[in-house]
């Protein structure tokens, strides 16, 4: 397609798939995240209010001990409400555990100019096994 751009990321959790952008400035809990709607309750989060749900969650880590982080990601997955894919900036074992056997897209490591060109709403395709992500513009 024209217009689009295509970056290389390390591929954590295997799958490809095509979704929005949900960008985030602070570290997921996903415990605080709403397992009905996919919102995120903490209080003053950069995305409170904003569901993650069927979302290309892109966010700089996950946060909080290991067992509410699983239950919390397991619960939203359960219900459909999970994250489509995850792409982070500093993974941790919790996350990467959780993904891979939940079977979420989950790729780090990513080319720098991602950073630079994409915004919420935009739409990707994170294809983990190939280890690159493309930039779909807006039509």
């Amino acid at each position: 397609m024209k217009g689009e751009t295509t970056v290389k990321c390390h591929r954590i959790s295997e799958g490809k798939v095509t979704g929005e952008v949900l960008i985030s400035q602070d570290d997921i809990l996903f415990y605080l995240v709403d397992p009905e709607s996919g919102r995120i309750l903490e209080k003053g989060h950069s995305l409170e209010g904003k569901s993650v749900a069927g979302k290309v969650l892109v966010f700089p880590a996950g946060k909080g001990s290991s067992s509410v982080q699983v239950d919390g990601l397991y619960q939203l997955m359960i219900r459909g409400n999970a994250p489509k894919a995850m792409i982070i900036e500093r993974p941790d074992t919790i996350l990467v555990t959780s993904a891979i056997i939940m079977e979420i897209p989950l790729v780090d490591q990513v080319d720098p100019l991602f950073y630079e060109l994409i915004k919420d709403g935009d739409c990707v395709v994170v294809d983990a096994d190939q280890e690159q992500i493309t930039i779909i513009p807006k039509a």
